[in-house]
């Protein structure tokens, strides 16, 4: 399952970058404020990292992007919820991220929402420690990318949003509040 899940994303990324439909091409450098957090927890555990992402962006039309990515998080606990108490509860994530998303925004000049989902991998070392979980486990698993912002600038450059990783496997989200800046290549 998990070879197969590889590579039909490697061969969908690999059609979308040779078609003929796209209409721009442009790369997106993304940085945020990392977090993890288990999907049941007691203690209202999100342990905090880094992530680090670059996208090919594949504009379709002025409405619909195709985004292959790759990416870095890093997430670690400090023995701490959110209210700053003591904690046994961990959820952290180590891993590269692979895979493709879709983003339908609105063509608007200077502030333009958006919302993206798709499919992808997460290769690395996960811990997810809580009431309800015990899962130590690392290796290969499937996440699912959803995300939401703004896209500012009078040309969208600029990128301000939320992107997170549902990783069913592992019982956790893994995600960021982010920043991104779209640069343009020539034809």
């Amino acid at each position: 399952m998990k070879k197969a899940l590889i590579i039909l994303i490697v061969l969908i990324t690999s059609n979308i970058a040779s078609a003929q439909f796209v209409k721009e091409k442009s790369i997106n450098a993304i940085i945020g404020y990392g977090i993890s957090v288990p999907y049941d927890s007691m203690d209202d555990v999100a342990d905090r990292g880094l992530l680090l992402q670059g996208e090919l962006v594949l504009k379709v039309r002025s409405w619909f992007e195709l985004r292959p990515y790759a990416g870095v998080i890093i997430t670690n606990s400090n023995g701490k919820d959110l209210n700053n108490n003591p904690t046994d509860e961990i959820a952290e994530s180590k891993a590269f991220l692979l895979g493709g998303k879709a983003r339908l925004r609105a063509p608007i000049p200077w502030v333009a929402p958006y919302l993206e989902l798709g499919i992808g991998t997460s290769i690395g070392k996960f811990q997810t420690f809580t009431y309800y979980y015990d899962i130590d486990k690392g290796g290969i698993i499937y996440h699912i990318p959803i995300a939401f912002g703004l896209e500012l600038g009078k040309n969208n450059n600029v990128d301000v949003g939320f992107t997170y990783y549902s990783q069913p496997s592992v019982k956790q989200f893994v995600g960021a509040m982010a920043v991104g800046i779209t640069i343009p290549l020539k034809k």
